[in-house]
């Protein structure tokens, strides 16, 4: 009965289609008589759910603007013998020849194919999705992307995780990146060499210049193959706008030269729902992106906006000589932080409400900025801020700590009782930007997280380079955990020289092993700051896994691919490294 309801749904949805396109699109007597499109950039699935999926491509005659009449086929065989729906829909000039369609009555947790088809009987790539899975699923595996910035080097990591098991894509934001191709400008030292100069040659602001960068990075094979071989969940950060994006702006905005702030936001929404093969919960508002997704009764996960809906404006986003941090300290003594939100009111409501409905046993932040306290030692942030060597700082900080950890207090001389006296040397965020810049708003989060007893487990793009984190209130009660990925090619650390510091920061430097809290960031528990990759997680009733995945190289196309760190956390609280 339940097979013969999914093939009513989807013969009824088909019908609509052919409906909805009306006399537009109607084939003009045969393939001989049809111009044949091309399917340049591959095809793409996104936002399942138990018995839906969203289905992309983009079809264009070559050199004309003319209406593109395609038929998608999805089936749950790779030869389409078994075609479970299909319908008719047209490519138009208006969404830049891209096509989405919400394929439904599908089964959970089953493996599909799909395809398009124009009149001239072209066809596109196969490609291949899943649904959610059933409440009573045993595990999930999933690969998690961010910062993919096309000059600097090839997509090793998106082909690496195509040749992975994981069943679906989380895209944490950096999807492009807006920057033009002055080889002055960041990521693109080797572009030229490499062959990965960007297109448009400017910094991108136009319709017509969203639209070429995704053109542009969508032609990449690695990119397409694994768009082709999973769908995605995806959310934007800020180069998919301008970097450093708020509200009500960007750093990498002029509107002198570039428009009004309101007018570009908007269309670079637009092109991103035309490319992405995203849902999109509210049609009328484009900038409102976070949704949700329940992986049976494993996980929930929640996908945040953390850029654009609702953030203000940065502290260090004024020009302040000292970096913005006194407008953090002011702002956190005495108060006035609490009304600056990272997430808009509306959207924390929606969390909250999301987080309490939930009745699954993990519950997964997709987010795009590191949430952890990364609060380093002043001794040590002052001298890196002005470009001192911080290294003497950075060993007598160690030194005092592990003395402490091994001795006690009794053991340290007054010196290094100073250096671990936050009174004294107190603890200062290096990044503004992520949540650091927003403390009440994140304890808030987390407040409501420890009410109602949920287990938590981040997921996190933006900064470049690999962490996990113990998620900590202001008081220090730890909430839950963070997995940070690192970027599949944009530069970290070891771009600015720093990429030694690592075992500084979590420590590992002094006890030889991960989650010894004896490093430079007190919640900090492992890091990698000189590779490139993704994390390939695994969830399951008992534990949720990560593997950090790092590729040897994005310079050249010929590379190999290791897992750096696992780590795994039982839903009793346990954490082990390997």
């Amino acid at each position: 009965m339940a097979s013969n309801r999914r093939e009513f749904i989807g013969k009824a949805a088909a019908t609509a289609s052919v409906l909805a396109i009306g006399s537009t699109l109607t084939a003009c007597g045969g393939s001989n008589s049809v111009t044949p499109a091309q399917f340049r950039y591959g095809v793409a699935s996104g936002d399942p759910l138990t018995d839906r999926v969203i289905l992309w491509t983009h079809a264009k005659i070559l050199d004309a603007l003319t209406a593109v009449a395609l038929t998608w086929q999805i089936a749950t065989d790779s030869n389409f013998s078994t075609v479970v729906n299909s319908g008719r829909i047209g490519a138009y000039e208006a969404t830049g020849f891209t096509v989405k369609v919400d394929a439904i009555g599908l089964s959970a947790g089953t493996t599909y194919y799909y395809r398009f088809l124009d009149d001239a009987g072209t066809v596109s790539s196969i490609g291949t999705t899943r649904t959610l899975p059933a409440a009573s699923v045993a595990s999930v595996k999933f690969a998690v992307f961010s910062c993919a910035l096309y000059s600097e080097g090839f997509f090793n990591t998106y082909d690496a995780a195509a040749k992975s098991d994981a069943q679906y894509a989380i895209h944490l934001g950096d999807y492009i990146y807006e920057y033009g191709s002055d080889p002055k400008k960041f990521g693109n030292t080797d572009a030229v060499a490499l062959g990965r100069v960007t297109s448009p040659a400017s910094d991108i602001f136009s319709l017509s210049d969203y639209r070429t960068r995704y053109a542009t990075y969508r032609l990449d094979a690695n990119l397409q193959a694994l768009h082709a071989k999973m769908p995605w969940i995806t959310i934007w950060d800020d180069h998919e706008f301008a970097n450093n994006a708020y509200v009500t702006g960007a750093e990498n905005h002029n509107s002198t030269t570039q428009g009004p702030w309101l007018t570009r936001k908007a269309i670079a929404a637009q092109v991103y729902h035309e490319w992405m093969p995203i849902r999109s919960p509210d049609a009328a508002n484009l900038l409102k992106i976070y949704r949700s997704f329940d992986f049976g009764s494993l996980f929930s996960l929640h996908m945040l906006d953390t850029r654009i809906e609702g953030r203000d404006q940065q502290y260090d986003n004024f020009g302040d000589a000292d970096g913005g941090i006194g407008r953090y300290v002011t702002g956190l003594s005495s108060g006035s932080d609490a009304s600056r939100r990272m997430i808009s009111t509306t959207q924390q409501s929606w969390l909250t409400s999301g987080l309490t409905a939930s009745k699954a046993t993990w519950q997964l932040l997709g987010n795009q900025d590191i949430m952890a306290r990364m609060w380093f030692p002043a001794s040590v942030l002052q001298l890196a801020a002005t470009g001192a060597d911080p290294t003497k700082a950075i060993g007598d900080y160690l030194t005092a700590k592990a003395t402490k950890a091994a001795a006690g207090p009794a053991a340290l001389t007054p010196t290094q009782t100073a250096l671990l006296n936050p009174a004294v040397n107190p603890r200062l965020p290096y990044n503004l930007d992520a949540w650091d810049g927003y403390p009440s708003n994140r304890e808030a989060v987390l407040q409501t997280v420890k009410a109602q007893g949920k287990k938590l487990v981040v997921l996190s793009g933006d900064s470049h380079n690999a962490w996990f984190s113990n998620l900590t209130t202001l008081a220090g009660e730890k909430i839950g955990v963070e997995f940070a990925g690192s970027s599949v090619t944009a530069p970290g650390f070891e771009s600015a020289g720093l990429g030694g510091l690592a075992s500084s920061m979590d420590g590992s430097a002094v006890a030889k092993a991960s989650g010894s809290g004896l490093g430079l960031v007190d919640d900090l528990n492992y890091s990698d700051s000189t590779r490139r990759g993704y994390l390939l997680m695994t969830v399951s009733a008992d534990a949720v896994k990560g593997e950090f995945v790092f590729v040897s190289t994005v310079k050249s196309a010929t590379y190999t691919a290791a897992v750096g760190k696992t780590i795994t956390v039982t839903v009793a609280g346990v954490t082990t490294y390997a």
